[in-house]
């Protein structure tokens, strides 16, 4: 089982922002019950080009129109390059970010805590992956 979280960078800081983070780390789940194990497959790059990689924005609220084509297009490709997956961890996702994952087969997992470590939010979050 593959889980994805958006994650600022290679040091695999949790990133609130699905729709808007730099990259995301893709997990392998392996066990169950409280013997569930989690590796680090890769971490892959947003393909999203309509956002500032290099300044993300955390708390950007989407404010234009949800059916702009060429807008939709660019959450779209989101959910493609992650279609490996079965689910994604998020904190915030648009109504875009949210479709361009379910139209793809991947179920979102929401995260409420604190932590910002990936490992401390896969261990929380560990009963949610079914």
């Amino acid at each position: 089982m593959k889980i994805a979280i958006p994650v600022k960078d290679e040091n695999l800081t949790f990133f609130p922002n699905a729709g808007h983070t730099p990259k995301f780390a893709i997990f392998t789940m392996a066990g169950a019950g409280m013997f569930r194990s989690f590796t680090l497959d890769e971490v892959k790059n947003n393909p999203r080009t309509d956002i500032d990689h290099d300044h993300p924005e955390e708390e950007h609220a989407c404010d234009h129109s949800h059916d702009d084509e060429e807008h939709v297009e660019q959450h779209n490709k989101m959910g493609r390059v992650l279609t490996d997956c079965n689910y994604i961890v998020v904190k915030t996702a648009c109504k875009n970010t949210a479709n361009s994952f379910t139209s793809q087969g991947i179920k979102l997992v929401k995260y409420n805590g604190e932590s910002f470590q990936t490992g401390e939010i896969l261990k929380e979050l560990s009963t949610k992956f079914i």
